[in-house]
């Protein structure tokens, strides 16, 4: 579950940058796995919906979020779950 005690308070200012996603045009189902995906299909879904981060003006906003909460499920930022735990383990581990 993510971890709503990092998240910044439920203001326009502070969310608003979600409003220019280029993933508010395509389907959630791209960026989120269905239960028991794996291997080649998850691979490939996870590539189309890096594929729309790629171009997304608002990417480093969308990665900072998603690792700032912990998001645990789906694509954020281009990176897909496992690629963020292995950031943060990075980042406990530099610090």
């Amino acid at each position: 579950m993510t971890d709503i005690a990092r998240l910044p308070k439920p203001t326009l200012d502070v969310w608003e940058w979600q409003f220019q996603g280029h993933c508010r045009q395509v389907s959630p189902e791209v960026f989120f796995h269905p239960e028991g995906e794996r291997g080649n299909q998850r691979r490939s879904r996870d590539d189309r919906a890096k594929a729309v981060c790629d171009s997304c003006p608002v990417l480093r906003r969308c990665r900072e979020h998603a690792l700032a909460s912990r998001e645990p499920y789906g694509v954020w930022g281009g990176m897909t779950e496992d690629e963020r735990i292995r950031v943060l383990n990075q980042r406990e581990l530099a610090s």
